[in-house]
Order: structure tokens, then sequence, then C-alpha cells
């Protein structure tokens, strides 16, 4: 189901007092809010919630607002939406959130209430860099992209016929966190999962440049298909153990060239994104993407990869 936030939104931006008005706001979508905020900003019960809302509040918006009047994002999206539904053979309820986020991530998953949600943060896809709302400046064509990849998660967090272990994972906490299930999903998992996704939104939304697809600018894909070799030795050894440093080592950005060392090397930020997807082409080509969200990674090992990783 397409959930649009935007009116709501737009009604705090037009308001006299827009800090008390996101307030209400967020208490009135506290389901969808609370989840995003938890796994990809910060806890909305710390000390930084209120600075991190008067920030967005305030910020101006010419930017997105323009960019609404020349794209019809919900057709977009909810095209987008069917597409993947028909592809992936769809048993399990999820839902698309169209919203406007505080700068942190420009798409993500949630699993809220056990149903799955792919969400974009349509301040990060207006064409223009922003400072003042940190928005990237993604070309709003691009939505449907990360719309494919976050559902390709939903679905195989939350499909009766996943076989998972983050499906497992996510039943057995009865909700999905970036922090607690990516302390407890081992290496291979996460960077399969990752790769799967990016996968299936080649095949979704295919036309876009290859780098866009893992979310890195030119510069940075060329370096790490440079630095394949490098990143799968630093990875092997570690492909079957769990904890969070693994994830934000392999698969976020932000950590330290220290924490990213290896072999008097400093491994790319996210550079587990590529490497997954070499480990999910193989099924992704032979067995079709309904099979491959679905797929185990021992189901994925039976087939091979193009990844020495998958050893």
């Amino acid at each position: 189901m397409l959930i649009n936030l935007l009116p709501d939104f737009f009604a705090v931006h037009n308001s006299t007092d827009r800090v008390a008005a996101y307030l209400r706001y967020f208490e009135s979508h506290r389901r969808l809010l609370e989840a995003y905020w938890h796994n990809y900003v910060l806890d909305p019960a710390g000390p930084h919630f209120q600075e991190v809302v008067r920030s967005a509040a305030l910020a101006g918006r010419v930017d997105l607002r323009t960019m609404l009047e020349r794209i019809d994002i919900v057709s977009l999206a909810r095209n987008a939406e069917e597409h993947c539904r028909s592809l992936l053979d769809v048993d399990v309820d999820f839902d698309v959130v169209l919203m406007v986020g505080v700068g942190a991530a420009n798409a993500g998953e949630l699993v809220v209430d056990g149903r799955g949600v792919a969400f974009v943060c349509l301040e990060h896809f207006t064409s223009v860099a922003n400072p003042e709302t940190q928005g990237l400046g993604l070309d709003p064509e691009l939505v449907p992209l990360w719309l494919a990849h976050e559902i390709a998660h939903a679905v195989r967090y939350t499909s009766p016929t996943s076989r998972s272990d983050l499906k497992s994972l996510v039943a057995d906490a009865g909700a999905y966190s970036y922090w607690d299930t990516g302390r407890q999903a081992t290496l291979r998992e996460l960077l399969v999962n990752e790769g799967i996704a990016v996968q299936f939104s080649k095949l979704a939304a295919p036309g876009h440049a290859a780098w866009e697809y893992y979310g890195y600018n030119r510069r940075d894909y060329s370096r790490v298909r440079e630095m394949e070799p490098v990143i799968i030795r630093a990875l092997t050894d570690d492909l079957d153990r769990s904890g969070l440093g693994l994830r934000l080592r392999y698969l976020s950005g932000g950590m330290s060239d220290e924490a990213r060392a290896f072999e008097k090397h400093v491994i790319p930020e996210r550079s587990g994104y590529y490497i997954g997807a070499k480990m999910a082409e193989r099924a992704m080509t032979s067995k079709g993407p309904a099979w491959t969200v679905r797929a185990s990674t021992q189901d994925l090992l039976g087939l091979g990869s193009t990844a020495a990783a998958s050893a």
C-alpha cells in the first residue's frame, strides 16, 4: 500500500509554529516515524531529538517544492511498487512510504508490527544538493531504483516463503533494527542481503549509471572495483562472524579510515554493496528475482557466485 506523508509534512511547513507542528505530525504517524528515527537518525526519546526536529522543520524547501511541481512522484512510486510486486510474485503485504526525512538516509527499510515498509525521503531527490536539509541532490528518476532496493528487503524479511536468516531474526525480535538485527546477522547474510537488493534494483529499474545502483559516485565505484581483491581478502575470514562493527565497516558510511584499514589500504566505505552484488549475481540471472530475494545464503552458495567471497 502506498502511504503519502507529503501533504502532512507540508502542513507542518506551512504552519506558523513549525516545530510544534512537526511534533504533532510525529505523534500522528508515530508508528512509522519512531521506527525511522530509531533506525536511521537517533533515539527520539534522547536529548538531541528537539534539535534535529527544529533544524528539519525550519529548513527551506524550495528545491523540494520545485521538484514536486514538475514530477508526479506519487504515480512514479505507485508504478514502481506495482512493477516490483509483479516481479517478486509478492505473497505478503508491505507499505511504500513517500516522506520527507531529516537529512539522514535517502531510502530505507523497516518492519513495523510485522509488516515490511520501504520508504524514500524526498529531500534527497530534488536534483539539487541542499546543505540546509542535507539533501543529496539525487535525480527524482532514481526513486523507482531505491524503492525496488528497499522492497526487496521488505519481502526478504517478511515473506512467509523467505528462507533468509534475516527473516528469522526479524520474526524472533518482532521488528527489524538496523543496529540489533545487524549485530546478530552474519557478515555473509548482510552482504548477500544488500547484494540481492542491488541486483533486483538493476532488474526493476534499468537504464541508470552502474554506480547509482550501489549508492556510489563514479569515483567511488571505480575505486571499489579496483580494490575488489583487497576487499575480499579483508572480509573473507569474517564472513560467518557477526557483529555490528562488521556491518558498519563494510556496509555503512562514517567509519574512520583507521577502522577500515587493511594491509596498508583503507577499505572504501560501503564496499560490501559491490561484493554482495557479485555474490548474488548468478542467482538473480539463473533463478530470477522471486526466488533470489527469498533465498538463504546456503541456497546461493549452492549456485556459486561471481565473487571469490562466496567461498
